[in-house]
């Protein structure tokens, strides 16, 4: 039986519906607990004059019994024929919410009961949107205590119902509904009178047993977070965990958010013999052909399956603590080994937990107990994946004051190829003067502002009027022009949309070297193609400077309306080819940093509005 079959089930329910009763079954009928546990606890109650509880098999704490809930997230071994299992015992009291995000994120499978005395209450509404905000898909429900409901079809039936309509609310559809009696053992390991005249479905550990086995972490992308770097005998070696995939000697990595890449020399361990090879879940350390810069909160992966790096994305979150997750305060973002500085950057909707009741509009703050699908900001490169291609780089914790206060998950990133691979004989060379000391000297950080919009929607114009006002402002600032670009560096490209692509990615370097240099460089780039602005973001914050997205809008009518250098009039002629907006695409962001819209806004209109949320981003801590 090997460990790629063992399943992971997170056991989730609202207080006092029978969840550890439940549990405790399952131990004690698949012979899963020590020998004469159940003995010494049945003696233990006798001498206190208690009756056994299933439950007491849980509680390691005497004051959980005193409280009668479960505080602490338990994780418990059992198994059937078929396979191994780990329950993860969640709490269900509100709140001990927090405990039961950890146990429930690292699930392969989630069993929800419900008391067929209490039917739904409001954890349990809020636990299947939970299990949903975690990307758990297969669940068992369980309505337990139908022995104090006299096993009563037409009570299961209801409550099915109003579940089975919640749960499609919410996108999910439970695997299995099933009556039972944990106390009494019905329908829990074995079938039972009188619910088995009416009900011919599994037991619970027989619809475990069907549940599909979860793709092992072995089989996604690469992830070695790195943990910290250590000197042994003139060697350097990378400490961290594998969060998934598979790692090998002589396997070339590219290590993020640096994009420096270099090839394993060795796999160390303890040992005599050093290993070959390391999988999802172990920890090692290793040691690189090449000598780059690495340090904690790096990610190692293979060259074609790159994880994101941004400072800016999409999420899902669960807010827990009193405080609302407010827009104007800087909180610190756990990931991995990374712990970066960001803020809530805007609020697209709010749900309650437990009603589902959606807000929209504007929205400043995300309450306690409230999920908000939100963009978060990052002051420094943050490297990540979406949730649901690897989950352990996709989930997150906020931190304020060093609590945890908020969990979520990442969604809609845009992943970039990094399949080009520099020359082994070039290394990236550090200056004596860093980016720090030319922050404190000039007095901001380096940044890219890339504007971003249809010909003729005014970026030149706003470029040049917004380096005018940061000049006068005493920063140190330059406009890339797309056409001054093309009259030099860029000269020997054409606009196929190959010769667009490259174009971009000359213009992101230079940016890039300019932000290292301590200038903010502005760029005024039609830059069409979602995917490439991605990637020039991401190569700007290899220099770990801020990057601005900022979408200069102006529908297609109003720029052939203004047309200043004829183009449209000569694509519409057939005269230009590939031109953007008319026979090539142009994909408008989708969450710019900034917008500005010129068919409404003036030029000094539309530079205030960059200006008040530039300037803050500019000016470092360290200033």
């Amino acid at each position: 039986m090997s460990d790629e079959q063992r399943l992971k089930v997170v056991f989730v329910g609202h207080v006092d519906h029978g969840k550890s009763t439940l549990i405790g079954r399952i131990l004690h009928d698949t012979g899963s607990l020590p020998e004469g546990k159940v003995a010494a606890i049945q003696q233990a109650c006798a001498a206190e004059g208690m009756e056994f509880e299933y439950a007491f098999l849980l509680d390691a704490l005497l004051e959980e019994q005193a409280q009668n809930i479960t505080i602490d997230t338990t994780q418990i071994p059992f198994r059937t024929d078929k396979r191994r299992y780990v329950i993860i015992d969640a709490p269900g009291h509100k709140e001990f919410l927090k405990n039961m995000i950890t146990g429930a994120a690292s699930a392969d499978a989630a069993v929800l009961v419900i008391a067929a005395n209490e039917g739904v209450r409001e954890q349990s509404r809020r636990h299947a949107y939970l299990l949903s905000l975690l990307g758990i898909r297969q669940i068992v429900v369980v309505v337990n205590k139908m022995d104090t409901a006299g096993y009563a079809e037409q009570l299961f039936r209801d409550i099915e119902r109003e579940y089975k309509t919640f749960l499609a609310s919410l996108g999910l559809e439970a695997v299995r509904f099933i009556p039972a009696a944990g106390r009494a053992g019905v329908n829990v390991a074995t079938r039972g009178q009188p619910a088995q005249d009416w009900y011919s479905g599994p037991t619970l550990l027989e619809a475990l047993d069907d549940l599909a086995v979860v793709t092992a972490p072995t089989g996604q992308p690469l992830r070695l977070c790195v943990q910290d770097v250590y000197r042994f005998d003139e060697r350097r070696i990378i400490a961290g965990r594998i969060e998934s995939g598979t790692l090998r000697v002589g396997d070339e990595l590219v290590f993020s958010p640096a994009n420096r890449a270099a090839a394993v020399a060795t796999i160390e361990a303890w040992s005599a013999d050093p290993p070959s090879e390391a999988v999802a879940g172990d920890s090692v350390g290793i040691t690189l052909r090449e000598q780059i810069f690495v340090e904690r909160g790096y990610v190692a992966s293979h060259l074609t399956e790159t994880p994101i790096q941004a400072n800016r994305f999409h999420a899902d979150i669960f807010w827990l603590a009193e405080a609302p997750f407010r827009k104007e305060r800087q909180y610190a973002l756990r990931l991995a080994t990374q712990e970066v500085k960001c803020q809530l950057s805007a609020v697209e909707q709010i749900m309650d937990s437990s009603t589902l009741a959606i807000a929209r509009g504007e929205i400043e703050q995300v309450a306690r107990n409230e999920v908000g699908r939100v963009t978060l900001q990052t002051r420094t490169p943050l490297v990540f994946d979406n949730h649901d291609r690897v989950p352990s780089l996709g989930r997150f914790v906020v931190i304020d004051d060093g609590r945890i206060c908020g969990g979520g998950i990442v969604f809609g990133g845009e992943y970039t190829s990094r399949t080009e691979v520099k020359s082994k004989n070039i290394s990236w060379t550090e200056g004596k003067v860093t980016a720090q000391r030319r922050t404190r000297q000039n007095g901001h950080r380096g940044a890219v502002v890339w504007l971003t919009g249809l010909s003729g929607a005014g970026k030149s114009t706003i470029a040049q009027a917004l380096e005018a006002e940061l000049f006068a402002r005493g920063l140190h600032t330059y406009v890339l022009d797309g056409d001054n670009v093309r009259h030099g560096l860029n000269s020997n490209l054409g606009f196929s949309p190959e010769d667009r692509v490259e174009n971009i990615r000359r213009v992101s370097e230079v940016a890039k070297l300019m932000a290292d240099a301590g200038t903010v460089a502005i760029t005024a780039f039609i830059s069409p193609y979602r995917n490439d602005r991605q990637r020039a973001r991401e190569i700007a914050l290899e220099a770990n400077a801020e990057f601005v997205e900022v979408f200069v809008d102006a529908p297609l009518q109003v720029c052939e309306q203004r047309d200043p250098k004829q183009l449209y009039r000569k694509a519409r002629a057939g005269e230009i080819r590939e031109f953007t907006g008319i026979d090539a695409p142009y994909e408008a962001p989708e969450d710019p940093d900034i917008s500005v819209r010129t068919a409404q806004q003036t030029v000094d209109e539309s530079v205030a509005v960059i200006l008040e949320q530039l300037l803050p981003r500019l000016r470092s801590d360290e200033v």
